[in-house]
């Protein structure tokens, strides 16, 4: 079991760097004891275990490529072998290949898919699985995004990615409801991150004029990009027994950039 202080063990893929990381800190500071994963060797891994730690919650890292299945399993069993249990999964990994349908190559598709589509799909079946056997529910969460509920003409793979997301996150809700494990997704807008460079390199790479987030910001009601924050605050919600009528959703963090 987690530590007696502890609300339970949540376990963040792509947690050393992003997102992942403010959302493995939030988490920390929630109360929970925190698993890291990330690819092997990815040396931003020991700075996020110290930085849960100096919050008072132990921490576990556990490398591995989410596209891989046994590297999956591997991971969720490291974790309840050092922490405990497995109480929340944050599916967060991903991987932006920028491209447009007409430049897509078979290889990058497939590379895309299977971080964001396979890997996340494993991470709900195997921490299911585990949260199943524990026999007291869970939370897992997933990452879509604004991509993911509309599409852009410079984001092929990326944004079918993030609307698989959306259907498996349903899917897995319907099926894992009965155990009381609830299934949610967050669809961030442009947020403030490496992957925004990437975006506005890449726009102005194929013609774009101008600051691709900056023209996105400028029809946005609430006026700016997402920061890491407003992401981890969403997180912090569903890993929380506050959400606990809440599942099978897939919820905006975009400012008011895109209404459903």
């Amino acid at each position: 079991m987690s530590s007696p202080s502890s609300k339970g063990v949540a376990l963040i893929t792509g947690g050393a760097r992003g997102l992942g990381r403010e959302v493995a800190l939030r988490l920390a500071e929630d109360g929970f004891d925190i698993a890291i994963n990330d690819l092997p060797g990815t040396k931003e891994l020991d700075d996020v275990a110290k930085e849960v730690e100096s919050r008072g919650r132990r921490s576990h890292i556990c490398a591995g490529d989410v596209s891989v299945e046994q590297d999956v399993i591997d991971m969720i069993k490291s974790t309840v072998d050092a922490l405990g249990s497995l109480d929340v999964m944050v599916a967060n990994a991903a991987v932006l290949l920028l491209e447009q349908l007409l430049e897509t190559s078979v290889e990058a598709f497939d590379r895309t898919f299977a971080v964001n589509v396979r890997g996340v799909m494993l991470c709900y079946k195997h921490a299911g699985k585990q949260m199943v056997t524990q026999g007291r529910g869970g939370r897992i969460i997933g990452a879509s995004s604004l991509a993911g509920k509309q599409g852009f003409g410079i984001l092929f793979s990326y944004g079918m990615s993030k609307f698989a997301v959306r259907g498996m996150t349903q899917s897995a809700a319907s099926e894992l409801g009965k155990y009381g494990i609830t299934v949610n997704a967050y669809a961030p807008g442009l947020a403030d991150t490496r992957m925004l460079t990437m975006l506005d390199e890449f726009y102005n790479d194929i013609g774009g004029q101008g600051v691709f987030h900056d023209q996105f910001v400028a029809t946005t009601p609430l006026g700016r990009n997402a920061a890491p924050k407003d992401v981890s605050s969403l997180v912090s919600f569903l890993a929380s027994k506050d959400s606990a009528f809440i599942t099978g959703e897939t919820i905006n963090v975009n400012g008011g950039g895109h209404f459903d």
